[in-house]
Order: C-alpha cells, then sequence, then structure tokens
C-alpha cells in the first residue's frame, strides 16, 4: 500500500529531526570549523545523499539551529515583558531550565552553539549580530522583570542589569559543564539559581 502524503511528511521531518540533533551535538563537540558534512550524515545514520536534500550546507543547517534559538529567546522576551509577576514568571522560568537540563542535552547544546558563533573564524559568523541583538534584548527585559520584582518587594536589592548578567552566565557556564562532565554533572536545583535572587520569606 503507497505511503500518504501525511506519512511522507512525517519521515521527512523525522529525517530532518535527526539531522538537526546529530549536527548539533557535533558542533558541540567538535566546533563548527571541524564538522563536516560527511560527520553529520554518519552521525545521523543517513545517507549524505539524503542529507543534501534537506540541507544544502552546514552553513544552512547551523544558521536554522541559531534560528531555532533565537525564535526561543524572542518568545521569552515577550513573556517577560507582559508578566504581572515578576516572581511567579521568574520561577516558571528557572523550573523550566531545571527540568530541561536535567532531562536531557538540548538546551545545553543550544547554549553552546549560541556563543560558537563569538569563537568561529568561518562562515558562522554573519548570525553575530541578530544574535547579539536578541541577546541585549533578553538582558534589558530580564533587567526590567528583576527591576519590577524589586519593587513588589519580592527581589533582593541590587544592580538589576548586573544580576540579569550574573543569571545568565550561570547558565552558560552549566551549559559548559554539563557537556563537560558528562554523567557526573550535577544540575543545581531551582532555590540554588534563585537565591541570590529572590528575598528570603517572600
Amino acid at each position: 500500500m503507497p505511503r500518504t502524503k501525511e506519512q511522507y511528511e512525517e519521515m521527512r521531518n523525522a529525517t530532518r529531526q535527526k539531522i538537526q540533533s546529530a549536527g548539533m551535538r557535533l558542533f558541540v563537540q567538535k566546533g563548527f570549523g571541524s564538522t563536516n558534512v560527511q560527520d553529520i550524515a554518519d552521525a545521523a545514520g543517513i545517507s549524505i545523499g539524503l542529507l543534501y536534500r534537506h540541507y544544502k550546507t552546514k552553513d544552512s543547517l547551523f544558521n536554522e539551529l541559531v534560528e531555532f534559538a533565537l525564535d526561543g529567546l524572542t518568545q521569552i522576551i515577550q513573556t517577560f515583558e507582559d508578566a504581572d509577576s515578576p516572581k511567579k514568571l521568574m520561577t516558571q522560568f528557572v523550573d523550566e531550565i531545571y527540568h530541561d537540563m536535567q532531562e536531557g542535552e538540548e538546551l545545553a547544546n543550544l547554549l553552546i552553539l549560541m556563543n560558537q558563533l563569538f569563537f568561529s573564524g568561518d562562515g558562522a559568523n554573519r548570525k553575530q549580530a541578530e544574535v547579539l541583538e536578541v541577546n541585549g534584548r533578553l538582558l534589558r527585559s530580564t533587567a526590567a522583570l528583576i527591576k519590577k520584582g524589586q519593587e513588589t518587594g519580592d527581589f533582593r536589592s541590587g544592580d538589576a542589569h548586573e544580576m540579569a548578567v550574573l543569571f545568565y552566565s550561570a547558565l552558560q557556564g552549566l551549559a559548559d559543564m554539563k557537556v563537560i562532565l558528562k554523567n557526573d554533572f550535577v544540575m543545581p536545583s531551582p532555590s540554588v539559581l534563585t537565591l541570590f535572587l529572590f528575598k528570603e520569606g517572600a
């Protein structure tokens, strides 16, 4: 019995997902410059011809992964900008981060992938300006959220921008540690991640 259009689409999406996962893993482990398309095809368990049907170059795969990360950051920015309850929102956000870091490698890999844009001397640099702009907006929206939380008396006092920088620096460092330590990595609990941020008893 011939496959339906929906079944073909499912197979196509499954293959694309395998390529994305393999590419992300290799970019993180070997770096963008040291990864070639044959490596990605081998890691995905597909032929190089099939890979080329989905992505013409490794740059297009890398850029799609970065776009995926940027879309996620943009959604976070919008959520932070629309926040009514800063403490509730930050608690949910940290819980999601904790769960993602505990359960899999995707978040850690995405954070490292974004970082690689600034240490790569090749075509990946074309996305730098966009990543810088979105990261700047994320820092500003997080600082504004912290400031709002300070005004409600839920967050500790301090420079809101510095606190936002500390928060994201900690997440980036944890992503690096997760990849380096592998099974020995222990993700700090949400209460530890927000220790510098939430007032005791608030």
